[in-house]
Order: C-alpha cells, then structure tokens, then sequence
C-alpha cells in the first residue's frame, strides 16, 4: 500500500535443497527484478523450536546465506539481512503481543500439529506459542505490501492481517484526523482530489468494492504526498482512522513438488535431499539409486510413471520431447529405469554448475558475506526504525 515492497524469509536450517529452491528462492530471483525485496534469516523464529541446540544455529545461517547468493539473489536488487540483527523486530512483537487475544494464538492450526509432530521438543513455551505475533512483526515493521506464499500458508498471512486491523482500530485514532485528511485530498491536486472523493463516496455509501481498489491504485501512484498524509488518505476511505501498519496481501506462488529420493517430501531431516550445491558425483549416484515404479522388478517389466518418484523430477528438469520419450518407454519397458534417470541427471548438473560457480567467492572469502549481511541489516534497521516512530508514537511511548 505505502510502497510496491515484498518481504519473506526463512529459519536457518543450513545448507538448502534443490526443494527449497523450486519451491521459494527460484521467485525471489523473480521477484527482485521486479519489485524492491527484502529477505530475511529468520534465526529468532529457529530459537522458537530448537531453543537448545543454539549452537547449531549461526553455522546454518551462514551456509543458507551463501545458497541464497548461489541461487542467483544480487544484494544489489534485493535487502539480505538476518532477523535478530535488527532489533526492532523484538520491539515490535512485544508492542504487538500487548494486544494479540490468546484465543486467536491458540487457533492457529499449526499451534497444536507442531505439537504433536514434535513430541521429543517442548514446545509448551510462549515464544512458540507467541510464534505467530513474531511473524506478524517481521511483515508489519517494513510496511511490506505483499509477501510471497503457497495457498497452504494464506492463513497464516491473515492473521498478519488481522493483527494489523486490531492495531490500526485501536490506535489508528488521531486528534483533528478528518481535518487533516480534508488537507491531505486538496494536495493531490483538483482532477485528482475530486476522483478521490467520488471513489470514497461510491465506497462509503454503497459499498462499492472495486471503487475502495480504484481509490488505492490512485493514491499509489501519486508520488507528492507526505507518509503521514498518505496513510490518512488510505485510512479515510474506509472510516476514521489513520492506518499505521498496511495490511500485507498474499502474493501466490507456484510451488512445485519436489519429491525426495524416496518419493516423500524432500528434507534433510528424512535423509532423502538433494542439496543445492551437492557435489557432481553425489548427484549422480543419489539419483542413480533412487527407487523407482516397484512394477519393474526386472528391465523386461513395464512400469507406470505416474507412481514412480523420478516422474515428479522429469516434470522439473525435463522438456516435453523427454517426457514423452519416458511415458512412451516406461510403459512399455522399452528403456530402463537407469536410461530414464539420466535426463533427471543431466538437468540437475546443468542448473547447479552456476550455484557452485556463484558461491566460490563466499566460500574463499567469507567477510564478502558479512560485508552484504551488514549492509542489508543497516538498510533494513532504517526500514524498522521509521515504522517504530510511528508506532512508539500511536502508543503513547514517544516521550519528550
């Protein structure tokens, strides 16, 4: 709403997948050409679920750094910075956790399945409880208007949402605020001013929907007004209120599954991963040994691709002609299961030599990491910090 800008982040759990990358860091390499990204190591959120095995956690920070970099991300076009080097997101979620009901915590649906899914972790604790006020922080403290998700996450996005109409509705009350709104209209200029008030008007009377979205794209694209009177301009369109911190949209992405090497979710945690920077032949023999279609006992048996686990694979890294060779010689076991996974093959070494390429740097001198690190945390702290004058202010925490 305030400024096209697109956040995401990830906890550290070390060295990345070729999942992780199909599944997030290929559009963030996207996003970035496009709109002004930050990306953030969410290294606070890890302490939430693994609070004693701290030690683990800078190590992962660093090696998921220097994938995001092998990825093709360019600390140019996008912000990089780790979550607890910018200390207002603590603030933030603390100001927040004022005003967060219980009940809305306790609803989360992944509240209670994290708990069951990891019985060997105490997770009784209200940093992971609270693990949601903290998410909402990371979004809200950069104003950020969209930030990239699958529809399995669009819930957790709403109660971002959520948390930012509450906020908003209690302390978006600002003395002499219709006058000042009144003031803000007369600086869009005339032909401006009056098509906002005709939007507003069609809004507020008769509910128009699509005028309250022509009303924003308007203020979007005027560029001469002040933050504060543009956040009351946004805010008077629906009601009376200023809003402090813009409700972030979804920004729905494709996600395609990767399957792991035995045909489950990929993770490092079940051992059937294929890393991002996997040595050549480590690919090769990972791929090779994969299991395949349990029809085919001997090379004379026919299979089905569509129950075998390399199938998903060809679907990623290989063109149609391939495809279709595959289906065609499957069925009719016209090639093996060996001739058939080494297109799979070939299309992983083809897109990771780059990555490997791209981080040698970081790995032969790995102050140029810090050194982006550190201006990606300066970059974001003057994001935060401009947000927390404006909250601190609405709290009644700006003394002087």
């Amino acid at each position: 709403m305030f400024t096209d800008r697109v956040l995401s982040g990830m906890r550290p759990t070390g060295r990345m997948h070729i999942g992780h990358y199909h599944g997030a860091l290929r559009n963030w390499v996207r996003l970035q050409e496009e709109h002004e990204c930050l990306f953030f190591v969410a290294d606070w959120h890890a302490l939430t679920t693994h609070y004693e095995t701290p030690e683990d956690i800078e190590r992962s920070v660093w090696d998921m750094l220097i994938d995001w970099l092998a990825a093709g991300l360019d600390p140019n076009r996008a912000t990089l910075f780790i979550q607890s080097r910018v200390p207002e997101h603590a603030e933030l979620t603390l100001l927040l956790g004022m005003i967060t009901p219980v009940g809305w915590l306790e609803r989360v649906p992944t509240y209670k399945d994290q708990q069951e899914k990891l019985k060997d972790r105490d997770l009784a604790t209200w940093g992971f409880l609270g693990y949601p006020v903290m998410q909402g922080a990371d979004i809200l403290i950069y104003r950020a208007n969209m930030v990239p998700v699958g529809e399995d996450q669009v819930s957790h996005l709403e109660l971002v949402r959520e948390l930012a109409r509450r906020f908003n509705h209690i302390y978006g009350r600002e003395p002499g605020f219709e006058d000042k709104a009144k003031a803000a209209v007369k600086k869009l200029g005339s032909k401006k001013a009056k098509r906002y008030n005709e939007l507003r008007t069609a809004f507020q009377e008769q509910g128009d929907e699509p005028s309250l979205a022509a009303a924003r794209e308007l203020l979007e694209d005027t560029q001469n007004l002040s933050l504060g009177d543009r956040e009351r301009l946004f805010g008077w369109l629906e009601g009376s209120r200023r809003v402090i911190l813009p409700e972030p949209q979804a920004l729905l992405t494709e996600t395609p599954k990767v399957p792991g090497l035995d045909g489950q979710k990929m993770s490092k945690s079940y051992g059937n991963a294929i890393l991002m920077r996997e040595d050549p032949a480590e690919v090769t023999r990972k791929i090779r040994t994969m299991q395949t279609d349990p029809a085919r006992m001997r090379r004379g048996d026919p299979g089905n691709p569509d129950i075998c686990p390399v199938w998903p694979l060809h679907a990623i890294y290989s063109d149609a002609p391939t495809r279709d060779w595959v289906v065609k010689g499957c069925t009719s076991a016209g090639i093996g299961c060996l001739e058939c996974k080494q297109p799979v093959i070939d299309g992983i070494l083809r897109e990771q030599a780059p990555m490997h390429e791209r981080a040698q740097k970081y790995l032969d001198d790995p102050q140029l990491l810090r050194n982006i690190v550190a201006d990606g945390c300066e970059r974001a702290r003057e994001l935060a910090e401009q947000t927390m004058e404006d909250v601190r202010e609405a709290m009644g925490l700006k003394y002087t």
